[in-house]
């Protein structure tokens, strides 16, 4: 699914540098990555959405070079085909829930807003606790819902790869717990890859495989 190979990632005027010699993530794996604060984490994960682009080496995503690509065609392939859970959530204060899980089809062209894809976010919400609370503004919900909301909108496209930002960063350990096994039963059912970033070490003997960014940090 992921195959990174001497990846070379600086940012302007910086001395932070990232350099991964070579990294494989394969289809349906659970992935952790770990490492301190400034390692480069939240960078790797903009770097295999395409958000951000290498100075020298490849990304490629199914295949696919990211470098190749122009703007647009990492935009649409990004809101297409990844999922990304961010840290701040940017839930937008103004909607109900169920018009943020939706609002992503909304704003893009490539994805196409219909009656399947409401009952898809239906299913997501009611999976996520969240069913009786789809009219609800962000602002009513706990911490723990809007992270939920952040991560059905993520999963509705049915993406083949999930990136999640501390994705349970702020949460006590049972909606910690909840929020994993929500993203751990969707990636399974639809045999996605799952790339998490986490500082919660206690989480990790769930996961397939944990990375230490660490090492990578130049």
């Amino acid at each position: 699914m992921i195959q990174i190979e001497d990846l070379e990632f600086r940012y302007p005027s910086a001395e932070f540098r990232l350099a991964v010699p070579e990294l494989r993530i394969s289809r349906g794996e659970k992935i952790a990555l770990i490492g301190a604060s400034g390692a480069g984490k939240t960078t790797l994960l903009k770097l295999m959405a395409g958000i951000a682009v290498p100075q020298s080496g490849n990304v490629r995503v199914d295949g696919v070079p990211m470098r190749a690509l122009t703007d647009r065609q990492r935009r649409n392939f990004r809101v297409s085909r990844i999922g990304f859970v961010f840290q701040e959530l940017e839930l937008l204060e103004y909607l109900n829930v169920l018009d943020n899980i939706v609002h992503t089809y909304r704003i893009n062209r490539v994805l196409k807003l219909n009656g399947r894809v409401r009952e898809r976010a239906a299913e997501l919400a009611e999976a996520a606790g969240l069913m009786g609370k789809l009219k609800r503004m962000p602002r009513e919900l706990s911490q723990g819902e809007r992270q939920r909301v952040a991560v059905c909108r993520a999963l509705l496209p049915e993406p083949g790869l999930i990136l999640a930002d501390e994705a349970t960063g702020s949460l006590d350990p049972g909606n910690k717990s909840r929020i994993l096994g929500i993203l751990f039963r969707m990636t399974e059912r639809s045999g996605a890859t799952l790339a998490a970033v986490t500082h919660d070490h206690e989480l990790l003997p769930r996961f397939d495989r944990v990375i230490d960014l660490s090492a990578f940090r130049r």
